[in-house]
């Protein structure tokens, strides 16, 4: 300010310390607007408050407003992707959702001055549009964050504990897949005719055989694959339970990757975009190729492959153990740090060779007979693996 500019201001007792706020600058302030601010410092003072320390903490908490120390979080999560610790999308997920439904509502309050139900009437505008799991998930990121503030004495508590068993439980999506064998000699035979992008028909032929979350599948990476050993190690961050899991390659796998290598060995994906090989299949890409096949997603889908798999090789007779670990299922937080990738791996290696085998009898012949041969190379197997135990996996 240039010299000589007049300012209001009030002198005053608290605590028996004579203490000196400003009101403002004349004539940006005038009297009747500096009459009202220092009745309102009066009325402070009358309720044993410090003017000078009551406006302190205002403006503090106007610095740590909620989109404030939320993008602070967000950016703490940066080292943890560089290192291989968390996946980007989660990062971008959260940024997302956060940007998307969160902020215009709350991100310009402090976060210290947000109650528990105006965060819960937030987040029912969500469920409103059918979005309960979007819902959960913006919760679980707001905790995140109030969590974060409680580390850096913003706030005294995460308030989103009290939100406990008030939000909708997210409806349950069942992936539709085909679990007739009649009509998946019709799907086999339908993907052998895919006249598309020959990257985009290995893959459905490769989903079939691995059975993994679809998402795992296109963002395959050559460096994970150890073709000699004949084996698919995906990484923690790459899979949804965040645990590392092995996919043992049958010979017909084998065959279709080495394909692959001609095609996009020279890239990072398996399955690179067409127009961007540094970037993998869109989404959108296996379901779409379905549906040109003359498969509705009501009817099957590329996670629905994961359905077909469990299914028929319940019934083929193999152990629900293996399945279950070959399908990475269910890795529960009590688990995690106790579990072991390889576990049944000589079973599984035989069960995915057996599948494989399976899926070929029936495109070529159209025929199931071969249940009965699997069920009995399963037996045999078992009657082995309990004949001696300590039997090195299969190589």
């Amino acid at each position: 300010m240039p010299r000589g500019s007049k300012w209001w201001r009030f002198r005053y007792r608290f605590q028996h310390t004579e203490r000196m706020i400003s009101l403002g600058v004349y004539p940006g302030v005038n009297l009747a607007t500096a009459r009202l601010l220092h009745a309102d410092a009066r009325g402070l003072l009358a309720r044993d408050i410090d003017p000078s320390a009551d406006r302190k903490e205002r403006r503090a908490a106007s610095a740590h407003t909620f989109e404030v120390v939320a993008r602070q979080w967000l950016k703490l999560l940066q080292p943890r992707v560089a290192k291989g610790q968390l996946a980007a999308d989660t990062v971008k997920d959260a940024t997302r959702i956060l940007e998307r439904d969160i902020f215009p509502a709350l991100g310009i309050r402090s976060i210290s001055d947000i109650k528990a139900h105006e965060l819960l009437m937030v987040l029912k505008q969500i469920e409103l549009k059918g979005l309960r799991h979007t819902a959960r998930r913006a919760k679980q990121r707001c905790s995140r964050v109030f969590r974060h503030a409680i580390g850096l004495g913003y706030v005294e508590r995460d308030i989103t504990e009290d939100l406990r068993g008030l939000l909708e439980p997210p409806q349950v999506r069942h992936r539709p897949g085909i679990t007739d064998p009649a009509r998946l000699v019709e799907l086999l035979r339908a993907i052998d005719g895919y006249t598309g992008r020959e990257v985009i028909g290995i893959a459905l032929k490769l989903a079939l055989l691995f059975f993994v979350r679809p998402g795992e599948l296109r963002k395959a990476r050559w460096r994970q694959f150890d073709l000699p050993a004949a084996q698919w190690r995906i990484p923690a961050k790459c899979m949804k339970a965040r645990v590392q899991h092995l996919v043992p390659l049958s010979r017909q796998a084998l065959e279709l990757l080495l394909k692959l290598r001609t095609i996009s060995g020279d890239g990072e994906y398996v399955f690179p975009l067409l127009r961007d090989p540094a970037r993998p299949l869109h989404g959108a890409a296996l379901g779409g190729a379905l549906g040109s096949l003359g498969f509705d997603s009501t009817e099957v889908t590329p996670h629905g492959f994961r359905a077909t798999a469990c299914t028929l090789l319940n019934e083929l007779g193999w152990r629900s153990e293996a399945i279950e670990r070959q399908m990475a299922h269910g890795v529960s937080d009590s688990i995690r740090r106790h579990y072991n990738y390889a576990q049944h791996l000589p079973e599984r290696r035989v069960m995915m060779q057996a599948w494989a085998d399976y899926l070929d009898g029936l495109r070529t012949s159209g025929s199931t007979g071969k249940v009965g041969s699997l069920r009995e190379r399963n037996n045999r197997f078992q009657q082995r693996t309990l004949a001696s135990p300590q039997e090195p996996p299969l190589e």
